[in-house]
C-alpha cells in the first residue's frame, strides 16, 4: 500500500519538472536572437510505482510522478548537411559573381575610356594621315592614338594581374582562418566528448560547434557528420579535416604573380594538405578563388596578350611594306607582342608608313591600315569575341547565383523552421509550464490540508 505521505513527493516531483521546463523557455526567448541557437525542449517521463513488489510495499497502480529525462536540441542533423551543402555552393558562386563583375569593371565595356573605343580612334587616326599622308601633326596625333591603345591594353592587364595578387593574399588568409575553425572544432569536440562522458548538457557547445562548421562549410565546402561519441567529423572532399580532437592544417601553394601562374600552369596555385602535401579538394569561397586564380584571371590575360599579339602582327605586317615621309620602310609601328610588352615603336612622325612607294604620297599603305578595322580576324574582332564571351560567362554565373541564392534561402527557412525559436510558440510553452506548476502547488496543498485533518482534528 502506498505512503499517505506519497501524494507529496508526487506533488514536489511535478515542482521541479515544471520549473526547470520554465527555465529551459526562458532560455530559449533570452536566445531567440542568438546566432546558431537551436531551441531545446524537455523531455518529461512519468515515474512509475514499485515494480518490485515485496510484502510492506506493493503498488497501487499510480506513478511516482514525473522525472526530466533529458533536454534535448530540436536539431535535425539531415538539414544541417543540406544547409552546409547549399551554403558552400553559394559561397562558391557568390564569389564567382564578384569575380566576373570585377573583371568586367577593368574592361568597362562599353564606354569612350574602353579599349574598343581606343581601337576605333586607331583606325580613325590611320584614315585621318591617309587622307593628309604629308601633314606631321595628323602623324603625331596618330603616335599618341597608338599609346593611348598600349596604356589601354597594359592597364587592363595591370588591372587583372591586381585582382589576382588579392586573391592570392585572400587565399592565404582564407587558409589560415580554415585552420584555426578546424582547431575550435577539434577544441570543442574535446569537451564535448568528456562532457558527455560526464553525462552533463552539451547543448550551449553543440550549437557553437554548428556555427563554426557552417562557416567551414562556406570557405571549404566541407562536410560532417556527428560521431557516437559526440564529436564531429569533417571531411574535405573525402579526407578528414577534423577526426575527434585533431585537426589536419591547409596550405596555399604554387605561383606569386599572374605571371608565374600564366607561365607555368602545372605549378599553378593550389591548396594542398600540410602534411601530405597532396591536394586538397576544396569547394565554396576557397575553390572560387583557386578557380579565379588558376583559370579565369589567366585565361583574360591570355585572351588580352592575344590581342596585343594580333594588334601587333597585323599593323606590323602592313606598316613593314610601307614608307615614311623619309622614304625608308621596312619599319614596325609596335614592338612587343604581350600585354605587358606592347610599345609604340617611334615618336618621329615622319616614321609613319603612310605611303606604299617610297618618295611618294599616295597614302595606300595608311588606308589599309585603316581598313583593320573591319578586317576578320583582325584585333577589333579578337577584342570583340573576348568581351562577348565575358559578358556571356559573368551572365551566366549571375543567373545560377540568383538560383542558388532561393534554393539556400528556401533551406535556411526549413532549417531556421525546425531548430530556431519561435517566440509565439516559447510563450504557449510558458503558459503551460506555469499552469502545471500551479496545478502542482494546489496539488501540494489538497495533500497538506487532508494530512492536516488527518493530524491535528480527528478525535478532538
Amino acid at each position: 500500500m502506498a505512503s499517505t505521505f506519497s501524494g507529496i513527493t508526487t506533488a514536489l516531483s511535478s515542482l521541479y519538472a515544471q520549473r526547470r521546463a520554465l527555465d529551459v523557455t526562458g532560455q530559449n526567448i533570452a536566445n531567440a536572437n542568438t546566432e546558431g541557437y537551436t531551441r531545446q525542449r524537455v523531455q518529461m517521463t512519468s515515474a512509475s510505482g514499485n515494480t518490485l513488489p515485496t510484502m510492506w510495499s506493493t503498488s497501487d497502480g499510480i506513478g511516482n510522478g514525473v522525472s526530466i529525462s533529458d533536454i534535448r536540441r530540436t536539431r535535425d542533423e539531415f538539414l544541417e548537411g543540406r544547409g552546409r551543402e547549399e551554403r558552400a555552393n553559394s559561397a562558391y558562386l557568390t564569389n564567382q559573381k564578384q569575380q566576373f563583375v570585377t573583371i568586367e569593371n577593368t574592361f568597362a565595356e562599353p564606354s569612350d575610356t574602353a579599349l574598343q573605343h581606343q581601337l576605333g580612334e586607331l583606325w580613325g587616326a590611320f584614315s585621318d594621315v591617309a587622307n593628309n599622308p604629308n601633314d606631321r601633326a595628323i602623324r603625331t596625333a596618330l603616335i599618341q592614338q597608338g599609346n593611348t591603345v598600349v596604356d589601354g591594353v597594359r592597364s587592363a592587364y595591370d588591372a587583372l594581374g591586381a585582382q589576382w595578387k588579392a586573391n592570392r593574399d585572400q587565399a592565404e588568409a582564407y587558409a589560415t582562418e580554415v585552420n584555426t575553425l578546424a582547431k575550435n572544432i577539434a577544441q570543442l569536440n574535446t569537451t564535448i566528448q568528456r562532457a558527455t562522458a560526464a553525462g552533463l548538457p552539451v547543448n550551449e557547445m553543440a550549437d557553437q560547434r554548428d556555427v563554426q562548421l557552417m562557416k567551414l562549410s562556406e570557405l571549404t565546402g566541407s562536410t560532417a557528420s556527428i560521431q557516437a561519441d559526440g564529436t564531429a567529423a569533417v571531411y574535405l572532399g573525402g579526407s578528414g579535416l577534423v577526426q575527434g580532437v585533431t585537426a589536419r592544417e591547409i596550405r596555399v601553394t604554387g605561383a606569386d604573380r599572374l605571371q608565374n601562374q600564366t607561365a607555368d600552369p602545372a605549378n599553378g596555385v593550389a591548396v594542398r594538405w600540410a602534411d601530405s602535401g597532396t591536394a586538397a579538394q576544396v569547394g565554396g569561397t576557397l575553390a572560387s578563388i583557386q578557380d579565379t586564380l588558376t583559370t579565369t584571371i589567366p585565361k583574360y590575360a591570355n585572351s588580352l596578350d592575344g590581342v596585343a599579339a594580333n594588334l601587333a602582327n597585323t599593323v606590323n605586317a602592313l606598316h613593314t611594306g610601307g614608307y615614311g615621309l623619309d622614304g625608308a620602310g621596312g619599319r614596325e609601328f609596335f614592338t612587343g607582342t604581350t600585354a605587358e610588352s606592347l610599345r609604340v615603336a617611334f615618336d618621329n612622325p615622319d616614321f609613319v608608313a603612310a605611303s606604299s612607294t617610297s618618295g611618294t604620297f599616295d597614302a595606300a599603305n595608311a588606308d589599309a591600315l585603316a581598313d583593320l578595322a573591319t578586317t576578320a580576324g583582325g584585333p577589333g574582332e579578337t577584342y570583340a569575341v573576348m568581351i562577348a564571351n565575358l559578358g556571356v560567362e559573368a551572365q551566366s554565373v549571375d543567373r545560377r547565383q540568383a538560383i542558388q541564392s532561393v534554393v539556400t534561402r528556401d533551406t535556411d527557412a526549413a532549417r531556421e523552421s525546425f531548430a530556431g525559436v519561435n517566440l509565439d510558440e516559447e510563450m504557449t510553452q510558458l503558459i503551460t509550464y506555469q499552469r502545471g506548476y500551479e496545478a502542482a502547488s494546489r496539488v501540494l496543498t489538497a495533500v497538506d490540508e487532508m494530512l492536516d485533518v488527518l493530524i491535528n482534528r480527528m478525535a478532538v
